[in-house]
């Protein structure tokens, strides 16, 4: 008798996307904004943008804001986030401030007070890093807020500057016309296609020729998030909600971060943790009772965060090294976000990348007067993006590193380094110093390093493409049909109107 026939395991199915907060809306205001000091390019392209993520709606945003015309095509129904929260840095707050959604980022989003780690069994903190002089020392502030809506926020500040075709499968690119084809069997053609498709992109294998491997890091995460009312009514629990600092707990093999977002009427969790066979996906969702039994020795206080907790999504962490070029040698095909750099969530700074990507490109694009000055600009999107995305890459592997170590000498200097860390912070906030901070080069927390976050923190994406013009990039273009900087020759960076 012949063995039976074993059946592959059904793909996870799909939690469905959550609804934006009703003051998670910037609705009509980009018409209002004035980027690039009111320069727009002359020689208009058509840009076809694939994948409605972060990524490439600030990608449309951008692109539309520069001049160009865009089209861009989403697999999905509809549009929509999944239920989890994300960390909006300065770095991406500057740039959704100028952009003229900082009103409803304030309203959707909570300011967290400083990130406090501590050890996974006793709660004890460990490492201490203040965050309430952010917009003093980066010029934007730091904050807390749901996917869903920084999604809605990235929608409305795109939906006038683009054209979007849902239920629009990109099945392939032609980069040489360029265009591509929909699984109708339509073909499109444009200008420029950007591949923002995410961490399976087509569009990268279309660019590289083959698909850049993904190496599993070991690691899976659940993510929940619990009504913080439930927090407010356990006295052990309320300071978390009413002190709303980002609290991370280190352990063996594991970690978790924990934060308010929504007002704080919300509690989001994210806990990392060795994988037993999940998937890369967003939107899977995992067992809460595994979840409990995978944290069962961490601090009381956690465990009776994770007792309130009725679902979670669960994601597989995969790592894929930086790639060599983003472009396409035809130069007509692009990438953007996780099609060229995927974060470890590590660093929180996987979309800040991506928005990073997409308001460069659009700097830079709003230059164009002739069809010859595209290589030469796109190539500046490369080389202004790639290096500083690989580094994050690295950071964030780094802290997979430092908050997974097994109990023993080098957890014990870990937590000696990061205590450290946090008596310098202490000492400077009882003395009422703030801004500018000195030393802890190297720190274990990498918050903690002033340099590391003056370099990821105090970037500016539009200043970074301003600088490249006026150091050399004006004579890499050419002057052809002319293209200027800003109306008063200077840095030509974005005013809301």
């Amino acid at each position: 008798m012949s063995e039976p026939r074993l059946q592959p395991p059904l793909p996870p199915i799909p939690l469905p996307p959550v609804a934006p907060d009703a003051a998670a809306t910037a609705a009509g205001v980009s018409v209002h904004t004035t980027l690039y000091n009111g320069r727009k390019a002359s020689h208009q392209l058509h840009v076809l943008v694939v994948g409605c993520g972060m990524g490439g709606l600030a990608a449309a945003h951008c692109l539309g804001k520069a001049g160009h015309k865009v089209t861009l095509f989403e697999a999905a129904s509809a549009i929509g986030e999944v239920g989890a929260g994300i960390q909006v840095t300065p770095n991406v707050s500057r740039l959704l401030r100028r952009w003229g959604a900082g009103p409803a980022l304030e309203a959707v989003g909570v300011r967290p007070e400083a990130i406090v780690l501590r050890r996974y069994a006793t709660g004890e903190r460990v490492g201490y890093t203040r965050w309430t002089d952010m917009e003093e020392r980066y010029g934007a502030p730091y904050y807390h807020i749901h996917r869903a809506d920084l999604h809605r926020l990235l929608f409305d500040l795109a939906e006038p500057h683009m054209e979007l075709r849902l239920n629009a499968t990109v099945v392939s690119v032609d980069p040489d016309a360029p265009s591509v084809t929909l699984k109708s069997g339509e073909v499109v053609k444009g200008d420029v296609v950007v591949g923002a498709d995410g961490v399976k992109s087509l569009v990268q294998r279309v660019v590289l020729g083959h698909t850049n491997p993904a190496e599993p890091t070991g690691d899976a995460v659940y993510r929940a998030i619990v009504p913080a009312e439930l927090l407010l009514e356990d006295p052990e629990l309320r300071e978390l909600v009413e002190v709303p600092d980002m609290t991370g707990w280190m352990g063996p093999s594991r970690h978790v971060m924990a934060y308010n977002i929504r007002g704080k009427k919300e509690y989001n969790v994210v806990l990392a943790h060795p994988d037993d066979g999940s998937v890369e996906s967003w939107t899977a969702e995992g067992s809460a009772d595994k979840m409990r039994a995978d944290f069962a020795d961490f601090d009381p206080r956690l465990r009776k965060i994770l007792g309130f907790v009725q679902s979670t999504l669960k994601w597989r962490l995969m790592d894929r090294k930086p790639l060599k070029t983003w472009i396409h040698p035809s130069f007509r095909v692009i990438l953007l976000g996780d099609a060229c750099h995927p974060m470890l969530p590590y660093r929180a700074q996987g979309a800040a990348m991506a928005i990073e990507d997409a308001a460069v490109l659009g700097n830079l694009l709003s230059r164009l007067a002739h069809p010859s000055q595209l290589p030469a600009l796109l190539q500046a999107y490369e080389d202004l993006r790639l290096p500083r995305t690989a580094e994050t890459q690295t950071q964030s592997r780094l802290n997979q590193t430092i908050f997974h170590l097994h109990d023993g000498p080098e957890q014990e200097k870990r937590d000696a380094d990061m205590r450290r860390a946090a008596e310098v912070e202490l000492a400077r906030i009882r003395e009422g110093k703030s801004a500018a901070r000195g030393g802890l080069a190297g720190s274990a927390n990498q918050w903690a390093d002033e340099k590391k976050s003056m370099i990821q923190f105090g970037y500016d994406a539009d200043e970074a493409a301003e600088e490249w013009w006026r150091e050399g990039g004006e004579q890499k273009v050419g002057l052809v049909g002319g293209s200027g900087g800003g109306a008063d020759g200077g840095p030509a960076l974005t005013t809301p109107a």
